[in-house]
């Protein structure tokens, strides 16, 4: 976990997918909060439509690319909690802080991905490192 979480950390915005409520796929820019108790945290809020397809499929994908050439590609199921200490935590991010000001905003939404699973691959031949 740990060196998928050094990954989404270097390379600060992800592309989420999700399947939108008019069956077609959707694909926003997106932050890593961070990992907590084993979960990789995400926010977002409970106005956009990101939220509402979340709700409609909860099955989504993240991406990005290094620099370098690497990429992650990381799938699981958005699970939506009311999580006190992720949401402070949150806001030690000055972007989340400027948007949501405080970890009670009631638009202010976190979640987790529910059985991660993906791979960290590069153009280098090497196999790719699965999780």
């Amino acid at each position: 976990m740990q060196k998928v979480v050094e990954f989404l950390q270097k390379n600060p915005v992800q592309y989420l997918a999700t399947v939108g409520r008019d069956g077609k796929a959707k694909c926003r820019p997106f932050m890593f909060c961070f990992e907590q108790d084993g979960k990789l945290w995400f926010c977002t809020n409970n106005t956009k439509d990101v939220y509402k397809d979340m709700l409609a499929n909860p099955e989504v994908e993240v991406s990005v690319s290094s620099p370098e050439y690497a990429w992650i590609r990381l799938h699981g199921k958005a699970v939506f909690e009311d999580n006190k200490s992720v949401k402070e935590g949150c806001m030690n991010n000055p972007i989340v802080k400027g948007q949501y000001q405080t970890a009670d905003n009631p638009i202010f939404e976190v979640f987790y991905l529910e059985n991660p699973h993906g791979l960290i691959a590069d153009f280098s031949g090497n196999p790719p490192y699965e999780f």
